[in-house]
């Protein structure tokens, strides 16, 4: 017998009682089958309904043979009446990023004359593929556009269709369907064949917001956000705006005038930096001059610098420049052969004694080592 479904009768009823047809164990739960159910399973891209059914929790739901099958974490008698209540924040937050997407996808196909190819309504994201070529530009316009329809307030219609009533019909599907056929219309946006559930009034979604637009095969994949989605979105991400804005002395609307500003004088700082390392180095290989090998202690340097003092302390001490920069225990090195003999046996031996990472080759090398001062000086004398 096929499960009553009162969710596509009354998708905002959140509480209903039931009698439990069937309940087996199963390897995530119990499997429980219901002559009624408010619980929308998983289908269409759009997500189960979780919540409690009879004291237990539901934490998945899907469709067989027109049967809805409840998996549950705990055991409901066969025959007994209980009562269900559907997690319904999850819910409606489903049926705002479901609306939403109809909305956004009805409109988008209809300017570029593109199909929705993919639809994924995931914990954090929306994600929509068409096989067209949209720019950021035109999907802000689409954005304000569907905005507009949304502060509009349209009623949505729902309805099924079959036969010659069907085939009257511009609908969005990606496939050929047959028999009744639940068809969504948001007047004037959209009107597409779907299984899911949907809010009552557009103005109930609240707001669109587009994340991201990339190249995908051959169109694009975009991110979406509706509803409590888009706002928390929005509100974090102003937030941390407003925080930006606040180190940098600067008004929230006007944080990429004030960090571009910024790297320009990091910028010129790091080539200032840059000039002043370059002459400290070649003072330092001075000291060095037709020295021979040198081993060489710094304080902590990024690898870039450290590599640099090797090839210029190695080009005036006319043989090997091993240079270690770090703190008691972890440093990071580089070893240059003026010649440019092979060093890849020293390293290998090297790294085996003192705990260390890295390698190269031409004679050059550079890595880090977990090892004291004195471990990496006895190492050298050898």
């Amino acid at each position: 017998m096929e499960t009553e479904k009162l969710y596509y009768q009354a998708p905002y009823l959140t509480t209903f009682t039931a009698r439990v047809l069937t309940c087996e164990p199963a390897k995530t739960g119990f499997l429980v089958t219901l002559d009624r159910t408010a619980f929308y399973p998983e289908g269409g891209g759009q997500p189960a309904d979780h919540g409690t059914l009879g004291g237990v929790f539901v934490t998945d739901v899907h469709e067989r043979d027109g049967v809805i099958f409840h998996t549950c974490d705990g055991p409901v008698e066969a025959g007994s009446s209980v009562e269900g209540a559907i997690d319904w924040a999850r819910r409606f937050d489903h049926m705002q990023q479901h609306s939403g997407e109809h909305i956004c996808s009805g409109m988008i196909c209809a300017r570029f004359h593109c199909d929705n190819v993919g639809f994924h309504l995931g914990t954090d994201l929306v994600t929509i593929d068409f096989n067209a070529d949209i720019s950021w530009e035109e999907l802000l316009e689409i954005e304000a556009q569907a905005n507009r329809y949304l502060w509009e307030d349209h009623p949505v219609d729902i309805q099924l269709r079959r036969g010659a009533e069907l085939d009257a019909l511009e609908y969005r599907s990606k496939k050929a369907l047959e028999g009744d056929v639940r068809i969504v219309t948001f007047p004037g946006a959209d009107c597409c064949a779907c299984c899911g559930t949907h809010v009552a009034r557009s103005g109930e979604i609240g707001l669109v917001k587009f994340l991201s637009c990339q190249k995908f095969r051959e169109g694009v994949r975009i991110e979406l956000l509706c509803g409590g989605r888009a706002l928390a979105y929005l509100s974090r991400t102003w937030e941390q705006n407003r925080l930006v804005a606040q180190s940098l002395s600067a008004k929230p609307e006007q944080t990429y005038s004030a960090v571009t500003k910024l790297q320009g004088q990091l910028s010129d700082a790091a080539f200032r930096a840059a000039r002043l390392e370059e002459s400290a180095f070649s003072a330092l290989a001075a000291e060095y001059a037709g020295a021979g090998d040198v081993l060489l202690f710094q304080p902590p340097m990024p690898p870039d610098s450290v590599r640099r003092l090797a090839d210029t302390v190695a080009k005036t001490s006319g043989a090997l420049a091993a240079v270690f920069a770090g703190q008691e225990g972890r440093y990071n090195y580089a070893l240059v052969r003026s010649d440019g003999a092979d060093i890849s046996p020293l390293v290998k031996s090297m790294n085996a004694a003192l705990h260390g990472k890295g390698g190269g080759r031409n004679g050059f090398a550079q890595g880090s080592v977990a090892a004291r001062r004195e471990d990496i000086e006895t190492f050298f004398r050898k």
